[in-house]
């Protein structure tokens, strides 16, 4: 900046810094405004929908955890049965803990499992020619 020597100067470098000032003030404001209107509730849920929809492993991490928790919950079940003993119902607990870190660890084992679990299922039958006989 340059050193002000005469009125004239100084007047114009305050009418320069006024405009300077009240150009960043409507500036400001207009980032307070922005940055109220995001955080408001309704604009907060938005953003996280949109970011949920947009996701693309998203939907996949929320099933391959659901099918982690189901898997261990009804392994847990099946080992308990209908017992009330404290060390079985512990081993139950044991056991669903590790099926489900089992299950979101190794997601791409338990799909192939449950791929050709389904092939197998719902394959069709084999026709067996009638000049074979049965």
């Amino acid at each position: 900046m340059q050193t002000i020597t005469n009125t004239a100067g100084l007047k114009n470098a305050i009418q320069f810094l006024e405009l300077e000032h009240e150009y960043k003030g409507q500036k400001l404001k207009e980032q307070f405004f922005i940055a109220f209107e995001s955080f408001r509730p309704a604009n907060l849920l938005k953003g996280t929908f949109n970011d949920l929809v947009t996701s693309p492993f998203l939907i996949e991490n929320i099933i391959v955890n659901v099918l982690g928790m189901a898997t261990g919950y009804l392994s847990k079940k099946i080992f308990i049965g209908a017992s009330g003993n404290i060390i079985r119902k512990l081993f139950g607990s044991i056991l669903q803990f590790g099926v489900t870190n089992a299950v979101d660890q190794h997601p791409d084992a338990v799909k192939s499992i449950v791929h050709s679990i389904f092939q197998h299922i719902f394959r069709k039958k084999e026709q067996i020619p009638s000049w074979q006989g049965r």
